[in-house]
């Protein structure tokens, strides 16, 4: 059922019967519940959780002003409805969006139930708001908190500094406290270690299969067998790797079985 859910609490039969009329006649209205007492309005309010609550203020049990106090921290919209209009001031001091006095005139009754639509609609477009806010929040914190990879890299060669972006390069290669970094067709020296420089690769680019080699996962052509259970990395620009026996089963496991 579609529709704004209306909780009627009223203790009398006739009045509910009335509202619950006018009620249907509203096409953005689903779902009409009723409640006779205090202590029902309470438990219907607190199970139901209407968009709308239309209430008696002089009930069996107590008063509407109770039914309230019980509704939590998020209590429905509210209409007052009573055959008393000397309480509309603390009505209004209770958060109602409109005071109806009985009987109850159609047109009036029409224009009170619009300022509950809007004042409900109001509120779930503040609510969405509201978790589109903490959604763009934790978005930033996530981004604050993920680990700052390395893109690119800079390297000199005869008194020039050159970039190399991250998605040229095919593997490093260490070289004591050097690694050589290859891309299609050259190579160049760079001045860190290959340990160092694995903390700083994104592990979803680049895969270590050996402990002088870190390649990038995209460039492995293929992995083949060699003698005694060994495994060989043959990369995009035709060189073959060996992988390490330590690293063999994370390379499988990482490539083959994903």
């Amino acid at each position: 059922m579609t529709g704004f859910t209306v909780l009627i609490a009223d203790d009398e039969p006739l009045a509910r019967r009335r509202l619950a009329r006018l009620l249907g006649k509203l096409d953005w209205v689903g779902r009409i519940e009723q409640a006779a007492d205090v202590a029902e309005a309470c438990r219907k309010t607190s199970e139901l959780r209407p968009d709308i609550l239309l209430l008696d203020i002089q009930m069996p049990g107590g008063s509407g002003f109770d039914v309230l106090e019980q509704a939590g921290p998020e209590p429905p919209v509210v209409v007052f409805v009573t055959a008393f209009d000397h309480h509309a001031l603390r009505a209004f001091e209770a958060n109602a969006v409109d005071y109806l006095t009985k009987p109850i005139e159609p047109g009036r009754f029409g224009l009170a139930m619009e300022r509950a639509k809007s004042a409900v609609a109001g509120r779930h477009q503040t609510d969405h708001i509201a978790e589109l806010q903490e959604t763009v929040a934790a978005l930033k914190r996530a981004l604050r908190e993920r680990p700052r990879y390395k893109h690119e890299f800079w390297v000199k060669v005869r008194g020039e500094h050159i970039r190399i972006a991250q998605d040229s390069i095919i593997r490093f290669q260490a070289e004591r406290d050097y690694v050589r970094i290859h891309v299609a067709g050259a190579e160049y020296l760079y001045h860190e270690t290959l340990t160092a420089l694995e903390q700083r690769l994104d592990p979803e680019e680049f895969i270590r299969i050996h402990r002088s080699a870190i390649v990038r996962c995209s460039a492995i052509a293929r992995l083949k067998s060699a003698p005694f259970s060994a495994l060989i990395a043959v990369l995009e620009d035709g060189s073959e790797i060996r992988v390490g026996r330590t690293y063999a089963p994370g390379v499988r496991g990482r490539l083959i079985q994903s």
